[in-house]
C-alpha cells in the first residue's frame, strides 16, 4: 500500500517512515506544503498523512486546495495542534481523520488501513474475493479456509486488485500502487506476480484484458 507522508521534521518523519515500512507500507515523504499539493494532485496514493505546520504552504491550505480540486484519497491529519476548534476545522474542510502527536505507530498503521478500506466501501477488516480471504492487518491470505503463502509483493498486488475488484488496472497503475520512489521495477514484474497469484489462487480469479491490464472478478464480492 503506497502512501504519502507530509512532515517537515526530519527526525519525526524518518521515524514514521521507518515504522510504517516495517508494517509493509510503501512510503513517499515530502517536507513542505507545495510539494504535498503537487504529489496529492498527481499520484495515485492509497492515503496520505498530513502535518499542518509546514513550510511554503500550511497543511490546512493544502487540504483545502486538494479537496477543492476533487482529490478524494483518504487524508489523515497528524499534528501538534490539539485545540478542539483546530480538530473541528480540519475535519470540516476534508480530513478523514485527525490525530494529535505523538501516536503509536501501530495505531497509525491501523488507522491508515481502516481509512483505505472505507474509501473503497469496505468497512470490515478482512476482504473477500470468490473463495479467497485477505487480512490486511495480519497480511495473511486464505483460500477455502487454508492459509496460502505469499511474498510481500504478491500480497500487495492481491490487496490492490481486491480493493479495485471489477475495475481494470493497467500495468502502470499497478506499479504506481506497489512501488515507492527509487524502487527499481523489472519490466515484467507485474506479469510475474500475476502468474504466481494465479498458480496459488486459481487461474479464474484474475482476468487479463488484452491490451489494457488486469481485473479481479467482482462477482459476489463481499466481506465476511
Amino acid at each position: 500500500m503506497r502512501i504519502l507522508l507530509v512532515e517537515d521534521d526530519p527526525l519525526l518523519g524518518d521515524g514514521i517512515r521507518a515504522g510504517l515500512r516495517q508494517q509493509a507500507f510503501q512510503v513517499d515523504w515530502v517536507r513542505d506544503g507545495e510539494a504535498a499539493q503537487r504529489e496529492l494532485r498527481g499520484q495515485p496514493y492509497a492515503a496520505a498523512i498530513l502535518d499542518l505546520g509546514l513550510p511554503r504552504m500550511d497543511g490546512i491550505d493544502v487540504l483545502r486546495s486538494v479537496r477543492s480540486a476533487g482529490v478524494k484519497l483518504p487524508i489523515l491529519v497528524l499534528t501538534a495542534r490539539d485545540a478542539v476548534p483546530d480538530r473541528i476545522h480540519g475535519l470540516d474542510i476534508g480530513a478523514d481523520d485527525y490525530v494529535v502527536k505523538p501516536i503509536d505507530l501501530h495505531e497509525l498503521g491501523a488507522r491508515l488501513r481502516a481509512l483505505v478500506r472505507r474509501s473503497h466501501g469496505r468497512p470490515c477488516e478482512r476482504l473477500q474475493a470468490p473463495d479467497v480471504v485477505l487480512d490486511p492487518a495480519s497480511r495473511l491470505v486464505y483460500r477455502a479456509g487454508v492459509p496460502v503463502p505469499m511474498s510481500p509483493r504478491e500480497f500487495d498486488l492481491l490487496h490492490v486488485l481486491i480493493l479495485n475488484a471489477g475495475r481494470v488496472l493497467s500495468r502502470e497503475q499497478i506499479e504506481q500502487h506497489l512501488y515507492s520512489w527509487g524502487q527499481e521495477v523489472e519490466s515484467n514484474a507485474v506479469e510475474v506476480h500475476v502468474h504466481r497469484l494465479r498458480s496459488k489462487l486459481g487461474g479464474e480469479l484474475i482476468r487479463t484484458v488484452r491490451g489494457v491490464g488486469y481485473v479481479l472478478l467482482g462477482e459476489n464480492m463481499s466481506e465476511p
